[in-house]
């Protein structure tokens, strides 16, 4: 039975979210799916409440539930990221749980299941959002309800959460593929790019910087011909690579930014006369990328580990929730073998540097 105090909650928590139902299904269809309009992302901006103070020494809490909710469940990345994001719950004492949308576009399912997690009173969440802007209304009723949010891999507008991990900096993401594919070609031909979802904000920021990156002198010789889209889907993506190599023959280099894109524009390459003659690179994962590397399809690509971001992800949960930390810039905490971490700009928390895979250490990794 529930006490007087945790019944007026609870029923009061109910209201909010049968309230919250109609106004996420309102704000959907003004939107159409679609992220937001300035105005509002201006406000999302400026949403987050400022007045908390952390405490640095305070105890970690044990017995916390957090819930990860990638942007699509069993996509093989997400499955390595929320896995390190389960361990790292284990060792704090706390629950794992994961939920979400089978499609990474899949706008509507994932508000659906934020609004899910906040009537079951999670203690904090993970989301890798696949729209900056779509998931604002739900993620700030459930930080209204005292739940901590968390943005890992992919980011909302920052009102809308309390820190982003991040995989690395957005800017050294960007640059480096650039480079990758530049040292590949002699600094030389037409390239294009295959991304995820045109909103997928983590692949946007970082072509926004591979753009800035091909201004440079040394690239002068390199022309991005076209950014085509895959939507994180295998036989998308597959169909993409195959009508870039047909609308554009002179094409020299793919960067696909996204780890099933790239899986697939290699299982087209490797399988066409392309191989070895149209350069590839971008962000993989060693286990998908291992008989492409070997077989002389993609000389290199680069991630950083996605179980330490999970990770990552799943102490800078625990550490809001315990009151270490509140998502200020400055602050300071502990992540377990990690390390110590400090929370940088607009509440940002950078994993560390990508390493670069090829055929000289792609054996070294198993994921």
């Amino acid at each position: 039975m529930l006490s007087p105090r945790r019944s007026v909650r609870r029923s009061a928590l109910t209201r909010a979210c049968v309230t919250l139902a109609a106004v996420t299904s309102l704000a959907l269809t003004a939107t159409a799916c679609g992220g937001t309009t300035k105005e509002s992302s201006k406000n999302d901006d400026a949403g987050k409440a400022s007045n908390a103070k952390a405490d640095p020494d305070a105890a970690t809490k044990k017995g916390l539930t957090v819930a990860f909710l990638p942007k699509q469940v069993n996509n093989p990345y997400f499955t390595v990221a929320d896995k390190g994001g389960e361990k790292a719950l284990k060792e704090l004492g706390s629950t794992y749980k994961e939920t979400g949308p089978n499609s990474a576009t899949d706008t509507s399912g994932q508000v659906s299941y934020v609004n899910t997690l906040t009537q079951q009173q999670v203690d904090a969440m993970a989301v890798s959002a696949q729209d900056p802007g779509a998931l604002c209304t739900a993620l700030k009723q459930a930080m209204k309800n005292d739940i901590k949010v968390v943005t890992y891999d992919s980011d909302t507008n920052p009102g809308c959460r309390d820190v982003f991990v991040s995989q690395s900096s957005a800017e050294a993401l960007g640059r480096t593929q650039v480079e990758l594919l530049g040292k590949q070609l002699g600094y030389k031909g037409d390239i294009a790019i295959l991304s995820a979802a045109q909103t997928a904000t983590n692949q946007n920021t970082w072509i926004g910087f591979m753009k800035d990156e091909l201004k440079k002198p040394k690239y002068k010789n390199m022309k991005l011909v076209k950014t085509a889209y895959g939507n994180d889907d295998a036989q998308q993506s597959f169909q993409q690579t195959q009508g870039l190599l047909q609308e554009h023959p002179k094409l020299a280099g793919i960067i696909s930014p996204t780890t099933v894109g790239i899986k697939a524009a290699a299982q087209y390459l490797s399988g066409s006369k392309y191989k070895g003659k149209v350069k590839l690179t971008g962000l993989g994962t060693p286990n998908d990328m291992r008989q492409y590397v070997k077989n002389g399809t993609v000389e290199g690509f680069e991630l950083w580990d996605p179980a330490k971001l999970g990770a990552l992800a799943a102490h800078t949960a625990v550490a809001l929730k315990s009151g270490q930390i509140t998502g200020k810039k400055g602050e300071e905490f502990e992540a377990g073998d990690l390390g110590s971490f400090t929370i940088g700009d607009k509440g940002v928390v950078d994993l560390g540097e990508p390493t670069v895979f090829d055929k000289k250490n792609i054996d070294q990794y198993k994921f």
